[in-house]
């Protein structure tokens, strides 16, 4: 035991250890989170017993000036929570100053997007595929995820043909999707010529397949079927994305949302216009679309620091 640790620390670590018999690692755990403890009242020759609400709610703030993530923060204020708790229960405090208090909150991270080249790469990527038909309907999907933005939910949902009951479909006539999205709220997105494109050359093969054995198990309405007929699944796109990206090269795997966020933010790296990245989006509130102004910013600071003969100082 170290000699320089508070005494009464040595007492609840004693009682954690034989009392209520936690693992040696949660003891030194705890013991490493008092010790940062007695390290902060110290200088301020401040007993352990008259620590206040405010000092740890300071100390938490200097922690989170200090670098260190708001995970990190909480586990040593759950440790000294529970200590506090033992002293209140030995009648040495008459509060607990850890009680209310909670780590401060990081920073969200900024959703994945793809450069501008991976996506259309990715997009222009055809495999020689042993099943032609798997190849036209994974294009499509990939060409309207990042052509129109939509949620894998979303995706899974459209029906080739719209009807009273459909949550969603595509209309090649007039170039849009209609999509029923979270909150039951159905929007209009257009169709880029490349989706188009890729939706056509899906929907004919589609056909084709009706007319196979498969179409015994076939969902009539589903626009995206997998092997077996059925209405292609969520988890099965996650996992055709993830294939096709390796396949194609790229140097992390694709995720259906990943392309989501790459239309929002190329659109918004183009026309700057955030409302209508909104509307496209489906997002309720304009804040969760303010998100891709960050990403925005970042390749902007990108290409100043790539080009502007100023934005570099170099060394000597």
């Amino acid at each position: 035991m170290d000699k320089r640790i508070d005494p009464i620390v040595e007492r609840y670590l004693e009682h954690v250890r034989v009392e209520k018999r936690l693992a040696n690692r949660t003891v030194t755990l705890y013991s490493l989170d008092l010790q940062k403890l007695c390290e902060l009242t110290q200088p301020m020759h401040l007993e352990l017993v008259h620590v206040q609400n405010q000092h740890i709610r300071r100390w938490a703030a200097q922690m989170h000036a200090q670098g260190r993530t708001s995970r990190g923060i909480a586990l040593i204020l759950s440790g000294w929570r529970g200590f506090y708790a033992w002293l209140g229960r030995e009648g040495l405090v008459s509060s607990n100053p850890v009680q209310d208090v909670k780590a401060p909150k990081s920073a969200k991270p900024l959703p994945k997007a793809m450069g501008v080249d991976d996506a259309i790469h990715f997009a222009n990527y055809r495999s020689e595929s042993d099943t032609p038909w798997l190849d036209l309907r994974d294009a499509a999907m990939v060409e309207l995820l990042y052509g129109s933005g939509l949620r894998v939910g979303e995706l899974v949902g459209l029906d080739a043909v719209g009807t009273a009951l459909s949550l969603g479909w595509v209309d090649l006539a007039a170039a849009e999707v209609h999509v029923l999205g979270k909150g039951g709220k159905r929007r209009t997105v257009p169709v880029g010529s490349k989706a188009l494109e890729a939706l056509e050359q899906w929907v004919r093969a589609r056909e084709g397949l009706m007319t196979k054995p498969m179409a015994v198990n076939a969902s009539a309405n589903a626009l995206f079927l997998g092997k077996n007929g059925t209405r292609l699944s969520a988890a099965s796109v996650w996992q055709r994305l993830k294939h096709r990206s390796l396949q194609a090269g790229l140097a992390m795997p694709v995720h259906p949302h990943m392309l989501r966020h790459s239309f929002a933010s190329h659109v918004l790296q183009s026309s700057s216009d955030l409302r209508a990245v909104q509307e496209l989006l489906g997002h309720s509130n304009i804040t969760t679309t303010q998100v891709y102004t960050r990403l925005d910013f970042q390749h902007l600071a990108k290409a100043y620091d790539a080009a502007h003969p100023r934005a570099k100082i170099k060394k000597t």
